[in-house]
């Protein structure tokens, strides 16, 4: 699972993608061709980046545990980051330890929720597990208004009641179709979503290699402490592809998408990753033999049209808050 970014205040300025987070060096403003091109090939290596680390993970479910999978994809993220700071030793310049509690309160959370994700993977159909995790943008709203201040609004209700009745339709409960694991899924989306809020915290001063370092570095040992010691030793070289399949996707996942926020707003990028529902449901069916539930499709359908519902909502809203008054603008605006 990855985070979900935003969109852009009005007026901001685009950014070229840069490991030092969103406020990275100043580029050139691109012509909507050229900003059209960009986004396509982020979310084209979003698209990927997911696709492969389902499929690894599918791959070694038979061979290696959901901890020490993450063991691999921590210590691979960790192996990667060392590299891109020798490459480019001004990343190290980001790296701080001033907020620590806040950051091992977010590694924690992701923690958890990346394992709920990877056995998920391991026993659902690809197509169940991704149509419910897009449940995350109604929880992050939801936490919003719970934990930031922020208005409950018509569309976000609607939107968590959309989202709420397609999670239902997939889950079936209380149907012989009904699959208690599925409900990791739903429960890992909202530490997820838990891990967006108080991303959206860490990102006002602190840099995406930052993140992304401590993550890794906390996750590494908690991973480690469920998975069996000798586990290193039962890895051959017919693993070697997944797991590096694991630990490149687990970072690419997170800079592809992040960048692909840089080209487009929220409005056209989060509708191209839903693509990845009926990507992955026809790999299912192809290479695993997946059933393709119309159910499942129905439920994502409720979940889209919820989420897409909030998002132009959202984007109508924010104009208008710019040009209230000062005195009369909500306390707490939307975090970014």
């Amino acid at each position: 699972m990855t985070d979900w970014p935003h969109s852009r205040e009005p007026g901001e300025q685009r950014v070229a993608p840069d490991w030092k987070g969103a406020s990275g060096s100043q580029g050139q403003k691109d012509n909507p061709p050229a900003r059209l091109g960009w986004l396509v090939f982020w979310m084209s290596g979003t698209l990927l980046s997911f696709i492969v680390a389902a499929l690894s993970v599918r791959t070694l479910a038979d061979k290696l545990s959901a901890f020490e999978m993450m063991s691999v994809r921590s210590a691979g993220g960790l192996i990667i980051l060392f590299l891109l700071a020798a490459a480019r030793p001004e990343l190290l310049d980001g790296l701080r330890a001033h907020r620590l509690p806040l950051q091992a309160a977010r590694n924690v959370v992701h923690f958890v929720s990346q394992i709920c994700w990877t056995i998920a993977i391991m026993v659902l159909p690809f197509a169940t597990v991704f149509a419910l995790e897009f449940t995350t943008p109604a929880w992050v709203a939801l936490l919003a208004v719970l934990f930031l201040g922020e208005r409950m609004t018509l569309p976000r209700a609607a939107a968590l009641a959309l989202c709420s009745l397609g999670v239902l339709v997939i889950l079936r409960p209380g149907m012989d179709s009904f699959q208690p694991t599925a409900l990791l899924v739903v429960f890992g989306a909202l530490l997820f979503a838990i891990t967006a809020t108080i991303t959206k915290k860490l990102v006002e001063t602190e840099t995406t290699f930052c993140i992304m370092f401590w993550m890794n570095l906390m996750q590494f040992p908690l991973n480690l402490a469920g998975s069996d010691p000798t586990f290193i030793f039962r890895i051959d070289t017919s693993m070697i592809l997944p797991l590096t399949g694991v630990a490149v996707a687990g970072l690419s996942i997170h800079y592809c998408l992040t960048n692909a926020f840089r080209y487009g707003d929220a409005m056209i990028v989060i509708p191209m990753d839903f693509l990845r529902v009926p990507l992955i449901a026809l790999i299912g069916w192809m290479f695993y033999g997946e059933h393709i539930d119309v159910f499942v499709f129905a439920g994502a359908g409720l979940i889209i049209a919820g989420v897409l519902w909030n998002l132009r909502a959202e984007a109508q809203r924010r104009p208008r808050l710019a040009t209230e008054p000062a005195a009369i603008r909500p306390a707490a605006q939307p975090a970014e």
